[in-house]
């Protein structure tokens, strides 16, 4: 079921409004697609093919020690609640999701259980998550919703305001509904990297070059850290907690090399957790609007939803 009509190049041009995310990025950067976005419900069977490889680059390293296939049912087997992006019709592959599951409701799902006690492991190795190994544990009785989101690396940041927005609105309908969605929290599974030196640059004594990514930075281990949302530096100013840790299957060296496109930096993929009380989180949400503010289609057409 489609939501709403997301972004039309040709509506832009009539109003000739122009969108730039960042005008002082090099060209050698990504390029964001600029096309039409329609935003649906989750949908079965269409999606569930793509939403194994959104879990799978979301989940990146440590991702085949999960059945990612599992996952995507439980997505899948609640279509009113969350939002992909597609581009060619209810049919085609999303190139976006946003979606909340209800830990405890599903706590004893192999799959769950699986993935309760990898965050809670990971959260173990970082003294900032630390608290994060009591809250999950099932007997705490904490309402915790493990939202999951991903993108395609080129589709603008624009789209995920209106998605949080729906999740919020469609939360609500389901409470309304006495469906079991009253969370105490919100927990964000996320992605940063680290640019580590490249081995390449020792090898052949390159002179290095300045990296010039999309978004910002912190430090950690030493190293500058960058998001790969940048919406989440929004997230962190409401959260209760937030950290990386690393992923359990380690890189090979020089395997950073590999997932560089910054030619004098190796990436070091990380995990990362932002963790939101639901008291704060429409707070959140109203934040990223404003950090991120929709195009003026995106906006009209929301306000248009039945």
């Amino acid at each position: 079921m489609v939501k709403r009509k997301a972004y039309d190049d040709s509506a832009q041009e009539e109003s000739d409004e122009e969108i730039s995310l960042d005008e002082s990025e090099s060209e050698d950067e990504y390029d964001e697609v600029q096309q039409d976005f329609e935003f649906f419900d989750p949908q079965d069977p269409w999606d569930f093919e793509g939403f194994t490889r959104l879990l799978r680059q979301l989940l990146d390293a440590d991702a085949a020690s999960f059945h990612l296939g599992a996952i995507a049912d439980l997505i899948l087997a609640q279509p009113l609640l969350g939002s992909t992006v597609k581009t060619e019709g209810n049919k085609s592959d999303p190139h976006a999701l946003l979606t909340v599951l209800n830990l405890k409701e599903h706590k004893d799902k192999p799959v769950i259980k699986q993935l309760i006690g990898y965050l809670v492991d990971r959260a173990g190795t970082n003294s900032k998550l630390s608290p994060l190994t009591e809250l999950l544990k099932p007997y705490c009785g904490n309402e915790v919703g493990l939202i999951l989101t991903e993108r395609w690396i080129n589709i603008a940041t624009e789209v995920v305001p209106p998605m949080y927005r729906m999740l919020l609105d469609e939360i609500s309908w389901a409470i309304e509904d006495k469906e079991p969605y009253t969370f105490s929290h919100y927990l964000i599974l996320s992605k940063t990297y680290l640019a580590v030196p490249s081995l390449l640059n020792e090898e052949t004594n390159r002179p290095k070059k300045k990296l010039k990514p999309k978004s910002k930075k912190g430090i950690d281990e030493g190293h500058s850290m960058y998001y790969f949302h940048p919406e989440d530096e929004v997230l962190q100013r409401f959260a209760s907690l937030f950290g990386s840790f690393d992923y359990i299957k380690q890189a090979a060296e020089g395997e950073s090399d590999s997932k560089s496109t910054f030619h004098d930096f190796g990436i070091k993929t990380r995990g990362h957790l932002i963790l939101v009380e639901a008291a704060k989180f429409e707070a959140a949400v109203k934040a990223l609007e404003q950090e991120f503010p929709a195009p003026e289609a995106i906006v009209d057409a929301a306000m248009d939803e039945s």
